[in-house]
C-alpha cells in the first residue's frame, strides 16, 4: 500500500513539474516569463504562412494542427525553453517553436467595423474592414487604437479588435 502512495504522489509531483502547469508563466498568471523575462500573457503574430501547433514544447510531440495565415495575432501563454504556449482568438492553442513568431503587431478584426481619421467616434470614416481582416497595429491609447491594412490606415476602437489587451496602450 505504502508503494502504491508513493506512486500517486510521484505521479502528482510530475503533473505539477510539466511545462504550463504551476509555474510562474502559466496561463491566466501575470507577470513576466521565465525565458524571456518578457511580459506574460503578451501578443504577438505568426511569422509564416505554416506554423505547426504542437501538443507538447518539443519535436517529439505530435502537431494538432497547422495555422496557415501568417501575421495572424497570437497571445503567448507559456514559455518553456525555445517553445512558446500559444492561444488564438478562440482560445484554441498549442505549443510553436520561437522562431516561428514575431513581435510585429497585428489585431484580427472581430466585427465590421469603419476605419477613423481620429480617434473619436465622430472622426470622418477613411475605410471599412469586414471581421476577420487581420491590421497591422501602429499604436493604441485607452479606447482606440491605429490599424492598418491594405496599405488604408486608421483608428478602430479597442472593442472591435483581437490582439491587443484592454488596457494597453503603446507608440506614443
Amino acid at each position: 500500500m505504502a508503494g502504491l502512495r508513493f506512486l500517486a504522489a510521484f505521479c502528482v509531483a510530475l503533473v505539477l513539474a510539466a511545462p504550463g502547469r504551476g509555474g510562474a508563466a502559466s496561463a491566466g498568471d501575470e507577470g513576466v516569463g521565465p525565458v524571456t523575462k518578457l511580459p506574460m500573457p503578451r501578443y504577438v503574430s505568426l511569422r509564416s504562412d505554416e506554423v505547426n501547433v504542437r501538443r507538447g514544447p518539443g519535436l517529439d510531440y505530435r502537431i494538432d494542427w497547422v495555422f496557415q495565415r501568417a501575421g495572424l495575432p497570437v497571445r503567448i501563454v507559456d514559455e518553456y525553453g525555445h517553445w512558446r504556449r500559444i492561444v488564438d482568438s478562440d482560445e484554441a492553442g498549442g505549443w510553436v517553436y520561437h522562431a516561428l513568431l514575431t513581435a510585429r503587431r497585428t489585431a484580427l478584426i472581430t466585427a465590421d467595423v469603419t476605419f477613423r481619421a481620429e480617434p473619436s467616434a465622430d472622426a470622418a470614416p477613411t475605410a471599412q474592414a469586414e471581421r476577420g481582416v487581420v491590421a497591422a497595429v501602429h499604436r493604441c491609447g485607452p479606447d482606440w487604437c491605429e490599424v492598418e491594412a491594405k496599405g488604408i490606415s486608421g483608428w478602430v476602437t479597442k472593442n472591435a479588435i483581437w490582439g491587443v489587451g484592454a488596457d494597453e496602450a503603446f507608440g506614443g
